[in-house]
């Protein structure tokens, strides 16, 4: 096809713009946290994201989710985000920032691996190069000193696995159903799930917590959106190295918000991120038109 090298670039592109929204929203939930529980961070987040797409699907007349064929899919996906965000977050209390960032980060090779063995792709050599580097230049920039408690890493890495999963199946959902309707029937599920926990987690929110949590919504909202019309337009496997380029917009808000100076491994390991990024798009650039 002669137009896959471009779709794929601007794949590649609203990838990366998702992801620098999701580390913001990393860092707006770092500061809900040390006073709300995180079941109610999350039914507030999912709530807006519900508000603003599933209107925007009814007016844009897009196809409803109970005629989908995809429903089980969608219903999976729900779990599979919940279960990595609950885990995340509570592995987050226990380990180091080191130690979490690199274990999450195994989530792009699984994303790899679950795109050959779910999706059929071909994986070509620039993809894994990207993915391999990007992993490695996340070691070096997190620098884990010492061995994580076994528990929480496994928390970790599980996390990293749901949301792998839940990754490749935006790919395989994205091929019959909206970007809108994904989000709206996904966030639904997801606040129902977690509004369940209210009787013993609920606690009202002051205004700036009122605030962070409608701004939380807000930038999940843009975050799904990009990276979800990022996956209509690009592999799954090419997409799975882009997620590193998180890491940096997290250590540029880091800084922003609590004056966090990155440490010369810091800087190493995002240059070698950032050249991967860069070996990713030239590979797509340069791939044959029958990939």
């Amino acid at each position: 096809m002669a137009g896959a090298e471009p779709r794929a670039t601007l794949g590649i592109a609203l990838a990366s713009a998702g992801y620098a929204c999701f580390a913001l929203q990393d860092a707006v939930v770092k500061l809900l946290v040390a006073t709300y529980a995180v079941p109610q961070i999350l039914f507030m987040r999912s709530l807006v994201i519900v508000l603003i797409t599933a209107p925007l699907a009814f007016v844009l007349r897009h196809p409803s989710v109970f005629k989908s064929r995809h429903r089980g899919t969608l219903v999976l996906r729900a779990a599979l985000m919940l279960l990595a965000w609950l885990l995340f977050y509570n592995a987050a209390r226990h380990l180091g920032l080191a130690e979490l960032t690199t274990l999450y980060f195994s989530a792009p090779i699984i994303v790899i691996l679950l795109s050959i063995v779910v999706l059929k792709e071909r994986v070509g050599p620039a993809r894994w190069l990207a993915c391999i580097g990007g992993f490695i230049g996340v070691a070096v920039a997190a620098n884990p000193t010492h061995s994580p408690d076994l528990l929480p890493a496994l928390m970790c890495i599980v996390a990293g696995g749901c949301w792998a999963w839940s990754t490749v199946l935006v790919r395989l959902v994205s091929k019959t159903e909206t970007t809108l309707v994904q989000m709206a029937a996904t966030s639904l599920l997801f606040a129902l799930a977690c509004a369940a926990s209210f009787p013993w987690v609920w606690e009202t929110p002051d205004l700036f917590g009122w605030a962070l949590m409608i701004g939380l919504g807000l930038v999940a909202t843009l975050g799904q959106y990009l990276l979800y019309e990022g996956f209509r337009h690009a592999p799954a496997s090419a997409l799975a190295p882009v997620e590193y380029t998180g890491l940096i917009w997290a250590f540029l808000y880091g800084y922003a918000l609590w004056a966090e100076v990155p440490s010369l491994t810091v800087v190493i390991g995002a240059l070698m991120i950032v050249a991967s990024s860069g070996i990713l798009v030239i590979g797509e650039r340069r791939r044959p038109a029958e990939a």
